[in-house]
C-alpha cells in the first residue's frame, strides 16, 4: 500500500463532520473557516516511542492518547476544539496497527466534535505529532498570566495516577487496571475548561506535573503559591504509595495527569464549586496564591517546605524503553 492508499483508507474521513472545513484531508492545504468574533488556539505536541510510551503501546490507546494531550490544552484555554492535523512516522506498515490507531483517534475526535484536517506520514522511529486547533471568543481565553494573591487554586481529578502505574511498570510490578486506564487513555477535561470562560483568572493543563506546571503560572504571573498537601486530590493507589514512602513526588512531580489546575478569584470560589458538581467534576481546593515568589508546602504534618516548581523533564527524566 503507498502512502496516499494509507491515508485514504484511514484518515481522509476521520473525526466530526464539520461545516467551517471547506477543505480536508487529501490536499495541499486545508481551508478552514474561522468566525470573525473568535480566536484561533493552536497547540502542537509530539509522542516518541521510548520517550512518551513503550512500543509494545497498544495503538487504539495511542491514538486517543495523542489527540487528548492536544485538546487538554485547548481546554485550559478555555478554547472549543474544532480541527486536529496529525504527522504520524512508521517504522514498518503495520495495516492493523494502523487502523487500530485511527479508531483511537477517531472515537475521541467525534466525541469532542473536531475533524482531521491534514497531516503527514514518513518511515523512521515511531512518532506521533499531533496539532489541535480551537476557538475561543475574543479577549475571553484563561492564560497563564492572570494570577492574583488570594485566588484560590483548584485542580481537577486525581494526580498521580500515571506516575506510579509508570513507576510499577519501569519497577516491573503489575499495573492495577484503574492505574493503567489513567495512563493510556486521560480524558481532556474540555467542558470543565469551556465553563470557566470568564470565572478563572489563570489555568493550566497537567502536562508534567502539579508543581513544574503550576509554577509557569506563577512566574508568568508574577506570584507565588501555598498549597496544603493533605488536600492534594489522590486516588487510593497513590495515597497508599505517598503513605508508605512519604515521599510527594507523585502527585507533585509525576505528570501525565492531564487535569487542569485553575487560578479563582475569591469572589467567584462559589461558583466553582457549583459548576463543578453542576458538571460531574471533581474539583479540589489545594491552595492560594501568594505575593512572595515560589511554592510553600504545608506538610500534613503540620512543617512547611519550600518545594521545587519543577516537573517532567525531557533531558533529565527516566524515559521508558
Amino acid at each position: 500500500m503507498s502512502e496516499f492508499e494509507l491515508i485514504r483508507r484511514y484518515f481522509s474521513d476521520l473525526g466530526a463532520a464539520r461545516a467551517d472545513v471547506s477543505l480536508g484531508v487529501g490536499d495541499d492545504c486545508a481551508l478552514l473557516s474561522v468566525p470573525p468574533d473568535q480566536m484561533l488556539a493552536v497547540s502542537i505536541d509530539t509522542l516518541n516511542v521510548g520517550v512518551h510510551f513503550f512500543p509494545d503501546v497498544d495503538p487504539a490507546s495511542l491514538g486517543h492518547k495523542a489527540l487528548a494531550v492536544g485538546l487538554s490544552d485547548l481546554a485550559a484555554m478555555g478554547a472549543e476544539p474544532v480541527w486536529a492535523t496529525l504527522a504520524l512516522t512508521l517504522p514498518d506498515l503495520d495495516l492493523d496497527w494502523v487502523h487500530a490507531f485511527a479508531l483511537g483517534f477517531g472515537c475521541l475526535a467525534d466525541v469532542y466534535g473536531v475533524r482531521l484536517v491534514g497531516g503527514d506520514t514518513t518511515r523512521g522511529p515511531l512518532s506521533v505529532t499531533v496539532q489541535v486547533h480551537g476557538l475561543v471568543p475574543q479577549d475571553m481565553a484563561i492564560r497563564r498570566a492572570g494570577a492574583r494573591p488570594g485566588d484560590a487554586i483548584f485542580v481537577s481529578g486525581t494526580l498521580g495516577d500515571s506516575a506510579l502505574a509508570l513507576r510499577l511498570r519501569q519497577d516491573g510490578k503489575e499495573i492495577p487496571s484503574e492505574l493503567q486506564q489513567r495512563l493510556d487513555l486521560p480524558e481532556p477535561r474540555v467542558a470543565l475548561g469551556l465553563h470557566l470562560r470568564g470565572i478563572a483568572s489563570a489555568a493550566i493543563d497537567l502536562s508534567d506535573g502539579l508543581a513544574g506546571d503550576l509554577g509557569h503560572i506563577l512566574e508568568a504571573s508574577g506570584v507565588g503559591a501555598e498549597l496544603e498537601l493533605k488536600h492534594l486530590p489522590l486516588s487510593p493507589r497513590v495515597a497508599e504509595a505517598v503513605a508508605e514512602s512519604r515521599d510527594w513526588s507523585l502527585p507533585l512531580q509525576g505528570g501525565d495527569d492531564y487535569e487542569l489546575c485553575v487560578c479563582v478569584p475569591p469572589d467567584r470560589i462559589e461558583m466553582v464549586e457549583v459548576l463543578a458538581t453542576t458538571l460531574g467534576v471533581p474539583l479540589a481546593r489545594v491552595g492560594w496564591i501568594r505575593s512572595a515568589l515560589g511554592i510553600e508546602a504545608h506538610l500534613p504534618n503540620g512543617g512547611r517546605s519550600l518545594i521545587a516548581a519543577r516537573g517532567y523533564d525531557h533531558f533529565t527524566a527516566i524515559h521508558p524503553g
